[in-house]
């Protein structure tokens, strides 16, 4: 079995929290090296997914000794990722000015390395605020509703970081160089948002939110309550697709010529609504089981690992009995496992500063508190 398309991609990944932890868990889930420099030894947290697949060492960055350490780490490693506030790495001396210039020098932040704003403390729902894409989210008659931090943390910033690093990697084979890659949240959400800003400039999106195909007033691209409180979701957009929720739903198919009419969204939606009402859920999904009228089912995560598709691709796991995701993507030469071990912090401290050729002594003063 292969070790991962990514086994030859050593990484060295220094603690945090947050999209930054993610991007080394994905590098590691694909075959990577990873190894976490942590700043205190702790026992194995099984729930802790994003440190699955990675090594870990605990230097005290604070001494000489740990500092030359994790220099000695770094200068052996293909990619360092950071995700502190710009200049903290470059006051402990381990910037990318620090770093051989092969090294891809991995950057994650929210505002950016630089920008009035750049030192600025802030979340994602700070991040997404910004950007614009917030304010598009949630009911029209109330305050926008931050869809947890999968976008701006993790869309925008975890996965152009990885997007990032690879492009990296691959320049690097060219020109045998390494380079910093700044990923920024409020550059990564606007980025996703291609298919919104070109409809904003052929007049088609409304800046009111609970206006728009796809921000819920649609009928037709929505979720709905059904008579034992759970939910559906419609997402009928094209019109061969609408017709056929419209015949499963015995609703008039004269409806389809005014599928994209605003002014029957309002109507449209109540009779949808009453209608969904009448069964529950899951009598929904086993009605539209197999076509295409774009019907699912709203699952709570404990739910999901259950569902018959879901279960089939095996995308969710429970290694130590936690839910989690199996390895994405997938690979024809490929085969990951699917319960890569959490193990503690500073668990792998000792062979990992043996091979860097420390003596027990140095090894001890690398990774030690100072008093």
């Amino acid at each position: 079995m292969s070790k991962g398309p990514l086994a030859t991609l050593k990484v060295i990944e220094f603690s945090g929290l947050g999209p930054a932890p993610l991007v080394g868990q994905l590098l590691a889930d694909l075959g990577a090296d990873v190894v976490t420099i942590d700043r205190e030894f702790a026992p194995a947290d099984k729930t802790d997914i994003n440190r699955r697949g990675k090594r870990s060492v605990v230097l005290n960055l604070k001494s000489d000794a740990g500092l030359s350490a994790a220099r000695l780490l770094v200068a052996q490693g293909d990619v360092v990722i950071e995700g502190f506030r710009p200049g903290v790495m470059e006051r402990l001396g381990l910037g990318p000015d620090a770093c051989p210039d092969t090294v891809i020098y991995a950057r994650m932040t929210g505002w950016g390395q630089d920008g009035p704003w750049s030192h600025t403390a802030g979340h994602d729902i700070n991040y997404l605020a910004l950007t614009g894409a917030l304010h598009a989210m949630g009911d029209g008659g109330a305050p926008p509703v931050p869809p947890m931090n999968l976008v701006a943390d993790y869309g925008g910033g975890t996965m152009f970081l990885i997007f990032g690093v690879l492009a990296a990697v691959i320049e690097r084979g060219v020109s045998g160089k390494g380079q910093v890659v700044d990923a920024a949240m409020v550059d990564g959400v606007p980025a996703m948002m291609g298919l919104i800003y070109g409809m904003l400039a052929q007049g088609t999106w409304s800046e009111q939110r609970a206006q728009n195909w796809l921000d819920g007033a649609a009928p037709f691209y929505r979720c709905y309550t059904c008579a034992d409180g759970k939910f559906v979701s419609v997402g009928a957009l094209e019109p061969q697709f609408y017709a056929i929720l419209l015949e499963k739903l015995h609703m008039p198919a004269e409806y389809a010529v005014t599928q994209n009419d605003r002014s029957t969204w309002a109507e449209r939606t109540r009779e949808f609504a009453e209608i969904f009402v009448r069964q529950s859920r899951d009598a929904w999904a086993d009605l539209f089981e197999g076509t295409d009228a774009c019907i699912a089912p709203v699952l709570t995560f404990s739910e999901a690992a259950n569902h018959l598709h879901m279960a089939a691709r095996k995308n969710l796991v429970r290694p130590d009995d936690v839910l989690q995701s199996a390895t994405a993507p997938r690979f024809s030469r490929f085969n990951p496992s699917a319960s890569q071990p959490v193990t503690g912090k500073g668990a792998e401290t000792q062979s990992i500063l043996e091979g860097l050729g420390l003596s027990a002594g140095e090894i001890a003063a690398a990774s030690k508190k100072t008093p």
